[in-house]
């Protein structure tokens, strides 16, 4: 197994410039139509963990720690159909993390689009699905680069 990969950002930075961009963009339509941090980071985290992407959920915990969310309600999101730690709004998010990143395999099914856009606005469910968009992307990017994700050092 080759440790060394194609860093995709660094061979060819204007694709990820771009795609950069494109995320600060999906982070102002969230703040202008009421997806705020926390329900925005546990949709990112959610995403990264179904893509198995260490370094995103990395960057993401890291955001949404600063977002006010607790190491509890963190812990309790790949579980979140059992938990009840989770808001109504934050459960329909999470749903449709789901349904984007395996939407190979299923499309946005009917109960899901019905579900979610009965709990948001259009503006917030397209708000929410270009997050979803946007993590996906970066998964693939650092999933196929193998970008590493080291033990922490102590603070």
């Amino acid at each position: 197994m080759s440790e060394t990969r194609v860093h995709l950002s660094k061979t060819e930075p204007a694709a990820y410039q771009a795609l950069d961009a494109f995320s600060k963009t999906v982070g102002e339509i969230c703040a202008a139509n009421g997806i705020d941090d926390r329900l925005k980071e546990l949709v990112m985290i959610h995403c990264s963990q179904l893509n198995g992407c260490a370094y995103c959920t990395r960057v993401h915990v890291d955001r949404a720690i600063a977002a006010g969310i607790d190491v509890d309600t963190l812990t309790q999101i790949p579980t979140w159909r059992e938990s009840h730690v989770f808001s109504d709004r934050e459960r329909a998010a999470l749903e449709l993390a789901e349904a984007f990143t395996f939407i190979s395999e299923d499309g946005i099914p009917d109960e899901v689009y019905d579900h979610v856009g009965g709990v948001f606005t259009e503006k917030e469910y397209a708000a929410l699905s270009w997050v979803c968009v946007s993590i996906n992307a970066f998964n693939r990017v650092v999933v196929a680069g193998r970008y590493p994700v080291r033990p922490r050092t102590e603070r």
